[in-house]
């Protein structure tokens, strides 16, 4: 049986699986409609699609550079709760994705999903919904980075939290593996907004002055001064935004009597070489993307927490009570009303607000 493009169209609106697979889907059950809908619910297309409307905020940031070839690359993966975040599963994926960008190379997200999954012969876009369904959550290849070139040292934050890439220009043959993860740690732990003074551009330097005048024109003690005194005063304390914004000019986290361009400096000479920071990636898990919050009231929230239940669609919950009333007490605000234990089940009551 022949099928058309409104055919395709209908059973994506049906399925909210991609076009393609609906596509493929038809060319495989004749253009029978029904029976596209049942092969892609086999496939686990379809609830994995569902699953894919979901927001993923959590998730984690992996980093990691070849022993053989030096290169290093670095993912956000994110999925729904930070409970899949821990699992293993996810975990392995994550680092799985991770290799992919450090063999291929890709030019983005999108090419990352026809690259071959470790492993396998399939591409990632063919995993991507079998992981769905077995992790049991909507996951999100987020974004990467790659250094190919120079030396490139890799700091994982937290389990993940923080993921961090940072690239160095090496003379003498040293190894500055530690020199980089330094530096990788203060830029974790500080996110400066500027690598160096030379790339803080002039408008931002305008701005900066124009924020120090105005706190002098609120200063009582300053406010008499003249507008140049205060001009020259504010173009003084730049070097102290440098100070607080730009990594190289930041003090040394280990050591504040120094910048960490100093501490380069002095502990590329004591190894008998120099190092230069090139650049670096500093990826957060989950950054910019609004998490969902969401009510249960009283008159639908009883939820009952057994082994391996899931009881929303928005985290689940491990074995025991125990474990049940750790995850009320971290994930939710609840106002219970009533707690119940009943044999291996805890029975909860109130209004919980997912944070």
């Amino acid at each position: 049986m022949a099928f058309t493009a409104a055919d395709v169209k209908k059973l994506r609106e049906m399925t909210n699986v991609g076009m393609m697979d609906c596509k493929k889907a038809l060319t495989e059950t004749d253009g029978d409609m029904d029976k596209a809908v049942e092969w892609l619910r086999e496939k686990g297309l379809a609830k994995a699609a569902k699953k894919a409307g979901r927001i993923a905020a959590e998730g984690m940031a992996y980093a990691t550079v070849c022993e053989k070839c030096g290169v290093g690359a670095m993912v956000e993966v994110n999925c729904e709760t930070d409970f899949c975040a821990k699992s293993a599963p996810f975990v392995q994926f994550v680092k799985d994705i991770c290799q992919v960008v450090l063999e291929n190379n890709p030019a983005d997200v999108e090419a990352i999903k026809d690259c071959t999954y470790p492993g396998t012969e399939l591409k990632v876009s063919e995993v991507l919904p079998e992981k769905v369904m077995s992790i049991g959550e909507n996951l999100q290849i987020r974004r990467f980075a790659r250094f190919d070139k120079n030396t490139t040292v890799s700091y994982v934050h937290a389990g993940g939290k923080i993921g961090v890439l940072v690239n160095l220009a090496v003379e003498g043959g040293i190894d500055a593996t530690t020199i980089g993860k330094d530096v990788a740690m203060q830029i974790a732990a500080l996110n400066p907004r500027f690598w160096d003074k030379s790339l803080v551009t002039e408008d931002v330097i305008a701005e900066e002055k124009k924020v120090l005048v105005a706190q002098m024109d609120n200063d009582p003690k300053m406010a008499t001064k003249p507008q140049q005194v205060k001009e020259k005063i504010a173009a003084g304390k730049i070097n102290k935004f440098y100070e607080e914004n730009c990594l190289l000019q930041q003090p040394f986290v280990k050591d504040g009597s120094v910048s960490v361009e100093q501490y380069m400096a002095a502990a590329a000479k004591e190894l008998g070489g120099k190092v230069k920071f090139v650049d670096a990636v500093r990826f957060e898990k989950g950054e910019g993307i609004e998490k969902k919050q969401e009510t249960y009231h009283a008159s639908a929230v009883t939820q009952i927490l057994e082994k391996d239940f899931t009881f929303s669609d928005t985290f689940h919950i491990s074995p025991g009570k125990e474990a049940a009333e750790e995850l009320v007490l971290k994930k939710v605000r609840p106002a219970i009303s009533e707690t119940k234990l009943i044999g291996s089940k805890l029975i909860l009551k109130g209004v919980f607000t997912v944070e």
